[in-house]
């Protein structure tokens, strides 16, 4: 993911130095003495515009600085604990470091903790399920690439956890035999939140160079002829030829997606008819990079979308099967 940071004084700036040893950060700056730095980029406008730039291109964002900066900032941004970019709040002397949004499901503690370990800081997370070591049903979600279907119901099952309850997962039985807090399934039995997997794969080829913004208009388009949701696509698979590709490893950063990469003798052993094409086999060992890969990281599912072309960026999606919808990355 895209990680940008801000400062406003030259401690702060210190701070973001030294992250940026470990960590591949872009950073910006409010501080006029700092203006000229050739390594920082001077912010002219709005706090609140720059993070909402930010959001926009759904980064992990360090504010280095007052907390209160970040909160007014964020107001007219933060909408989805869901999809919310990951907010960090670290003081300027690099010795507390505060995850403030997206804890889970953006990434926000974790990569807070990881953060304080390097500044040699203290990492002060206020998610109320790992301070009790309870089960947190949306990161159980996200590390499982489940899509959660009843999102209102998050706060019963982790309030249930956080007591010290006992809450009942179903995986195998269908329909459960009686309710459950948590049941992962495509399909609708009784039970607090339903965890559905995400079984769409986008199936992706492109020539070398491609630049993040070809490649996302290419993404969505596929995604709104393919008649599905985002939330529904569960990773973006290539060549593994192409996994070094910034554009291709920008889009699934932004998206929060795993980028799977197949070499060539995997990719033939796709079953199917696919579309062919010599130049793409002499070129990479393989007639058809985007729909078999999509079948490949679908466990040979079934294509939803042919490969749709466009100026050098090609894109496929597909569909686990029945027999294989429940065969997570576990």
């Amino acid at each position: 993911m895209k990680l940008i940071g801000i400062c406003f004084t030259e401690h702060g700036y210190e701070v973001l130095k030294r992250i940026s040893t470990t960590e591949n950060i872009h950073c910006f700056c409010r501080c006029e003495s700092l203006r000229h730095e050739k390594c920082l980029t001077y912010v002219d406008t709005s706090i609140e515009q720059w993070m909402a730039r930010g959001f926009e291109d759904r980064a992990a964002i360090i504010v280095v600085g007052a907390m209160g900066i970040a909160v007014r900032a964020l107001k007219a941004v933060a909408d989805d604990k869901l999809k919310d970019s990951p907010v960090i709040v670290i003081d300027d002397k690099g010795s507390y470091v505060i995850p403030v949004l997206s804890g889970h499901m953006g990434g926000a503690n974790e990569l807070a903790l990881k953060l304080a370990d390097n500044l040699g800081a203290i990492p002060v997370i206020t998610t109320s399920t790992d301070n009790s070591d309870a089960f947190a049903v949306d990161l159980f979600a996200k590390e499982n690439a489940l899509r959660i279907v009843d999102r209102d119901n998050i706060k019963r099952v982790s309030a249930k956890a956080i007591e010290g309850r006992c809450v009942t997962l179903s995986i195998k039985d269908y329909p459960p035999k009686e309710k459950v807090d948590v049941l992962v399934s495509d399909e609708a039995y009784p039970a607090t939140i339903t965890l559905a997997p995400k079984k769409y794969v986008a199936g992706m080829g492109l020539r070398r160079g491609k630049s993040l913004v070809e490649l996302e208009a290419m993404f969505l388009k596929g995604i709104e002829c393919a008649g599905i949701s985002m939330d529904e696509v569960g990773a973006i698979a290539t060549i593994d030829i192409k996994l070094d590709e910034q554009g291709l490893k920008e889009l699934a950063g932004k998206y929060r997606l795993p980028l799977l990469g197949y070499d060539s003798s995997i990719l033939s052993k796709a079953i199917g008819t696919f579309s062919s094409s010599e130049f793409v086999k002499d070129t990479v060992g393989v007639d058809n990079v985007c729909e078999r890969a999509a079948v490949i990281a679908t466990n040979q599912g079934e294509i939803i979308l042919p490969k749709m072309a466009r100026d050098g960026v090609t894109i496929a999606i597909a569909e686990k099967t029945v027999s294989n919808k429940m065969k997570m990355q576990m």
